[in-house]
Protein backbone atom coordinates (compact mmCIF):
# COMPACT_ATOMS: atom_id res chain seq x y z
CA UNK A 1 0.00 0.00 0.00
CA UNK A 2 1.92 3.21 -1.40
CA UNK A 3 -0.66 5.41 0.06
CA UNK A 4 -0.05 7.10 3.57
CA UNK A 5 -1.53 5.65 6.95
CA UNK A 6 -3.37 8.78 8.38
CA UNK A 7 -3.04 9.54 12.10
CA UNK A 8 -4.29 12.24 14.06
CA UNK A 9 -4.33 13.15 17.84
CA UNK A 10 -4.95 16.72 19.91
CA UNK A 11 -1.02 17.03 20.17
CA UNK A 12 2.06 15.64 20.84
CA UNK A 13 0.26 11.96 22.06
CA UNK A 14 -0.54 10.75 19.26
CA UNK A 15 3.05 10.43 18.51
CA UNK A 16 3.76 7.83 20.53
CA UNK A 17 1.25 5.79 18.16
CA UNK A 18 3.07 7.14 14.95
CA UNK A 19 6.52 6.10 16.50
CA UNK A 20 5.36 2.86 17.38
CA UNK A 21 4.07 2.69 13.53
CA UNK A 22 6.72 3.86 12.17
CA UNK A 23 9.38 1.55 14.41
CA UNK A 24 6.90 -1.43 13.47
CA UNK A 25 7.23 -0.69 9.65
CA UNK A 26 10.08 1.76 8.46
CA UNK A 27 8.77 1.31 4.89
CA UNK A 28 5.15 2.60 5.14
CA UNK A 29 4.76 6.03 4.58
CA UNK A 30 2.33 8.27 7.49
CA UNK A 31 1.14 11.79 7.35
CA UNK A 32 0.24 12.88 11.24
CA UNK A 33 -2.08 15.85 12.00
CA UNK A 34 -1.91 17.60 15.61
CA UNK A 35 -4.96 19.28 16.06
CA UNK A 36 -3.12 21.42 18.65
CA UNK A 37 -6.14 24.27 18.07
CA UNK A 38 -7.81 22.30 20.09
CA UNK A 39 -6.16 20.39 22.67
CA UNK A 40 -5.96 18.89 25.02
CA UNK A 41 -9.11 17.04 23.95
CA UNK A 42 -9.77 15.01 27.28
CA UNK A 43 -11.78 18.14 28.56
CA UNK A 44 -13.93 18.35 25.72
CA UNK A 45 -17.42 17.45 25.25
CA UNK A 46 -18.49 14.33 23.16
CA UNK A 47 -20.27 16.17 20.41
CA UNK A 48 -16.97 18.51 19.71
CA UNK A 49 -14.86 15.50 19.66
CA UNK A 50 -17.06 14.09 17.40
CA UNK A 51 -17.12 17.31 15.13
CA UNK A 52 -13.30 17.60 15.32
CA UNK A 53 -12.78 13.36 14.38
CA UNK A 54 -15.05 13.77 11.15
CA UNK A 55 -13.58 17.23 9.90
CA UNK A 56 -10.09 15.59 10.28
CA UNK A 57 -10.75 12.33 8.94
CA UNK A 58 -11.87 14.46 5.83
CA UNK A 59 -8.33 16.08 5.73
CA UNK A 60 -6.43 12.88 5.93
CA UNK A 61 -8.55 11.28 3.25
CA UNK A 62 -8.34 13.82 0.85
CA UNK A 63 -4.14 13.97 1.60
CA UNK A 64 -4.76 9.81 -0.12
CA UNK A 65 -5.30 8.16 3.80
CA UNK A 66 -6.89 4.76 3.23
CA UNK A 67 -6.25 3.73 6.67
CA UNK A 68 -6.47 6.24 9.55
CA UNK A 69 -5.79 5.92 13.32
CA UNK A 70 -7.38 7.94 16.12
CA UNK A 71 -4.63 8.00 17.98
CA UNK A 72 -6.62 9.67 20.90
CA UNK A 73 -8.68 7.93 24.03
CA UNK A 74 -10.96 10.48 24.59
CA UNK A 75 -11.65 11.09 20.40
CA UNK A 76 -11.87 7.17 20.15
CA UNK A 77 -14.47 7.33 22.95
CA UNK A 78 -16.89 9.55 21.63
CA UNK A 79 -16.18 9.39 18.41
CA UNK A 80 -15.09 5.84 16.76
CA UNK A 81 -18.38 4.28 15.57
CA UNK A 82 -19.64 7.96 14.03
CA UNK A 83 -16.15 7.59 12.63
CA UNK A 84 -16.50 4.20 11.47
CA UNK A 85 -20.35 4.39 9.82
CA UNK A 86 -18.99 7.94 7.89
CA UNK A 87 -16.04 6.90 6.22
CA UNK A 88 -16.63 3.09 5.15
CA UNK A 89 -16.50 3.46 1.78
CA UNK A 90 -13.49 5.69 1.50
CA UNK A 91 -10.90 4.62 4.68
CA UNK A 92 -10.46 1.77 7.16
CA UNK A 93 -11.09 3.13 10.87
CA UNK A 94 -8.69 2.05 13.40
CA UNK A 95 -8.86 3.47 17.00
CA UNK A 96 -6.60 2.74 20.45
CA UNK A 97 -9.43 1.11 22.53
CA UNK A 98 -10.62 -2.10 20.59
CA UNK A 99 -7.26 -2.88 20.18
CA UNK A 100 -6.13 -2.37 23.76
CA UNK A 101 -9.67 -4.07 25.46
CA UNK A 102 -8.69 -7.36 22.83
CA UNK A 103 -5.30 -7.57 24.10
CA UNK A 104 -5.92 -7.35 28.18
CA UNK A 105 -8.89 -9.75 27.55
CA UNK A 106 -6.46 -12.22 25.76
CA UNK A 107 -2.97 -11.56 28.32
CA UNK A 108 -5.11 -10.28 31.55
CA UNK A 109 -8.26 -12.54 32.53
CA UNK A 110 -8.79 -12.83 35.61
CA UNK A 111 -7.22 -10.04 37.02
CA UNK A 112 -7.17 -6.52 38.43
CA UNK A 113 -6.25 -3.64 35.89
CA UNK A 114 -6.17 -0.20 36.76
CA UNK A 115 -6.97 2.41 34.08
CA UNK A 116 -5.58 6.32 34.00
CA UNK A 117 -6.89 8.77 31.61
CA UNK A 118 -8.77 12.30 30.48
CA UNK A 119 -11.93 12.57 32.38
CA UNK A 120 -13.66 11.89 28.84
CA UNK A 121 -11.98 8.49 28.46
CA UNK A 122 -13.03 7.87 32.21
CA UNK A 123 -16.56 9.10 32.31
CA UNK A 124 -17.62 7.63 29.47
CA UNK A 125 -17.11 4.24 30.60
CA UNK A 126 -16.21 2.82 27.39
CA UNK A 127 -13.22 0.61 28.73
CA UNK A 128 -15.17 -0.67 31.16
CA UNK A 129 -18.21 -1.67 29.12
CA UNK A 130 -16.32 -3.40 26.29
CA UNK A 131 -13.98 -5.04 28.72
CA UNK A 132 -17.09 -6.95 30.47
CA UNK A 133 -18.42 -7.92 27.31
CA UNK A 134 -15.23 -9.73 26.53
CA UNK A 135 -15.75 -12.42 29.68
CA UNK A 136 -12.25 -12.26 31.12
CA UNK A 137 -13.33 -11.85 34.76
CA UNK A 138 -10.89 -8.68 34.22
CA UNK A 139 -11.66 -5.88 37.36
CA UNK A 140 -11.38 -2.31 36.29
CA UNK A 141 -10.39 0.53 38.53
CA UNK A 142 -10.42 3.73 36.83
CA UNK A 143 -9.14 6.62 37.52
CA UNK A 144 -9.38 10.57 35.72
CA UNK A 145 -6.29 12.26 35.67
CA UNK A 146 -6.66 15.62 33.85
CA UNK A 147 -3.53 16.89 34.68
CA UNK A 148 -1.30 14.73 33.06
CA UNK A 149 -2.12 15.29 29.36
CA UNK A 150 -1.77 18.91 29.41
CA UNK A 151 1.24 18.46 31.78
CA UNK A 152 3.42 16.04 28.94
CA UNK A 153 1.51 18.36 25.95
CA UNK A 154 3.55 21.64 27.73
CA UNK A 155 7.55 19.65 28.05
CA UNK A 156 6.69 18.62 31.56
CA UNK A 157 8.10 14.50 31.60
CA UNK A 158 10.76 12.84 33.37
CA UNK A 159 11.00 15.63 36.10
CA UNK A 160 9.96 16.97 39.20
CA UNK A 161 7.09 17.94 38.08
CA UNK A 162 5.92 15.03 36.14
CA UNK A 163 7.13 12.75 39.32
CA UNK A 164 5.12 14.87 41.77
CA UNK A 165 1.72 14.57 39.92
CA UNK A 166 1.91 10.94 39.28
CA UNK A 167 2.81 10.57 43.02
CA UNK A 168 -0.56 12.13 43.65
CA UNK A 169 -2.28 10.12 41.17
CA UNK A 170 -0.86 6.90 41.70
CA UNK A 171 -1.32 6.77 45.28
CA UNK A 172 -4.95 7.15 44.69
CA UNK A 173 -7.14 4.57 46.81
CA UNK A 174 -8.84 3.73 44.09
CA UNK A 175 -6.65 2.14 41.68
CA UNK A 176 -4.85 0.31 44.43
CA UNK A 177 -4.22 -3.78 44.37
CA UNK A 178 -3.34 -4.36 40.65
CA UNK A 179 -1.88 -6.35 38.37
CA UNK A 180 -1.52 -4.28 35.93
CA UNK A 181 -2.62 -0.92 34.59
CA UNK A 182 -3.69 0.65 30.91
CA UNK A 183 -2.38 4.03 29.88
CA UNK A 184 -5.66 5.18 28.50
CA UNK A 185 -4.36 8.37 27.08
CA UNK A 186 -1.89 8.42 24.04
CA UNK A 187 0.55 11.11 25.93
CA UNK A 188 1.29 8.40 28.70
CA UNK A 189 3.84 6.43 27.15
CA UNK A 190 6.00 9.60 27.71
CA UNK A 191 5.66 9.20 31.03
CA UNK A 192 5.90 5.29 31.12
CA UNK A 193 9.23 5.07 32.52
CA UNK A 194 8.09 7.08 35.35
CA UNK A 195 5.36 5.19 36.49
CA UNK A 196 7.25 2.10 36.17
CA UNK A 197 9.48 3.61 38.48
CA UNK A 198 6.45 3.93 40.87
CA UNK A 199 5.19 0.59 40.79
CA UNK A 200 9.06 -0.59 41.09
CA UNK A 201 8.67 -2.34 38.17
CA UNK A 202 6.04 -5.13 40.02
CA UNK A 203 2.77 -3.79 37.83
CA UNK A 204 2.58 -4.61 34.17
CA UNK A 205 2.11 -1.74 31.91
CA UNK A 206 -0.22 -1.30 28.91
CA UNK A 207 1.21 0.35 26.51
CA UNK A 208 -1.79 1.20 23.41
CA UNK A 209 0.51 3.02 21.18
CA UNK A 210 2.52 -0.72 20.70
CA UNK A 211 -0.84 -2.84 20.63
CA UNK A 212 -2.24 -0.60 18.04
CA UNK A 213 0.34 -0.57 15.61
CA UNK A 214 0.46 -4.09 15.54
CA UNK A 215 -3.23 -4.27 15.08
CA UNK A 216 -2.56 -1.96 11.96
CA UNK A 217 -0.01 -4.15 10.57
CA UNK A 218 -1.70 -7.18 11.06
CA UNK A 219 -4.57 -6.11 9.05
CA UNK A 220 -1.77 -5.07 6.13
CA UNK A 221 -0.23 -8.17 5.98
CA UNK A 222 -3.67 -10.02 5.99
CA UNK A 223 -4.78 -7.99 3.34
CA UNK A 224 -1.32 -8.22 1.13
CA UNK A 225 -0.93 -4.44 1.73
CA UNK A 226 2.04 -3.97 3.56
CA UNK A 227 4.81 -2.18 1.77
CA UNK A 228 8.02 -4.49 1.16
CA UNK A 229 10.01 -1.62 0.40
CA UNK A 230 10.90 2.07 1.11
CA UNK A 231 8.83 3.92 -1.84
CA UNK A 232 11.35 6.47 -3.64
CA UNK A 233 10.47 10.25 -3.04
CA UNK A 234 7.39 9.16 -0.69
CA UNK A 235 8.12 10.98 2.81
CA UNK A 236 6.43 10.99 6.42
CA UNK A 237 4.13 14.17 6.07
CA UNK A 238 3.59 16.23 9.84
CA UNK A 239 0.59 18.73 10.42
CA UNK A 240 -0.53 20.91 13.08
CA UNK A 241 -3.07 23.34 13.33
CA UNK A 242 -1.69 25.61 15.21
CA UNK A 243 2.15 25.66 16.05
CA UNK A 244 3.77 25.01 19.47
CA UNK A 245 7.40 24.55 20.45
CA UNK A 246 6.91 21.65 22.62
CA UNK A 247 5.20 19.61 19.44
CA UNK A 248 8.52 20.89 17.64
CA UNK A 249 10.75 19.09 20.43
CA UNK A 250 9.03 16.27 20.83
CA UNK A 251 9.10 14.88 17.65
CA UNK A 252 12.90 15.13 17.74
CA UNK A 253 12.61 13.33 20.85
CA UNK A 254 11.07 10.32 18.95
CA UNK A 255 12.42 10.50 15.52
CA UNK A 256 15.86 11.69 16.26
CA UNK A 257 15.86 14.07 13.75
CA UNK A 258 14.73 18.00 12.90
CA UNK A 259 10.65 17.36 11.21
CA UNK A 260 9.30 19.62 9.11
CA UNK A 261 6.26 20.66 10.53
CA UNK A 262 3.67 22.10 8.25
CA UNK A 263 1.00 24.63 9.32
CA UNK A 264 -2.70 24.05 7.96
CA UNK A 265 -5.11 25.96 9.75
CA UNK A 266 -8.00 23.28 9.64
CA UNK A 267 -10.45 25.21 11.25
CA UNK A 268 -10.55 28.19 9.66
Amino acid sequence: MKKPIGIFDSGIGGLTVAYAVKKLMPTQPIIYFGDTAHLPYGDKSATSLQVYTIKTIDFLIEQGCEIILIACNSASAAAYELAKEYAASRAKIFDVIEPTVKYVSQNFANQNLGLIGTRQTVNSQVYAQKIKEKNANITLKSLATPLLAPMIEHGFFNNQVSKSALNEYLSNPKIQDIDAIILGCTHYPLIKKEIDVFYQQKVSIIDASNIIAQEVKNFLVNNDLLNQKQEENVKDKFYVSDYTLSFESTTKIFFNQKINLELYKLWE
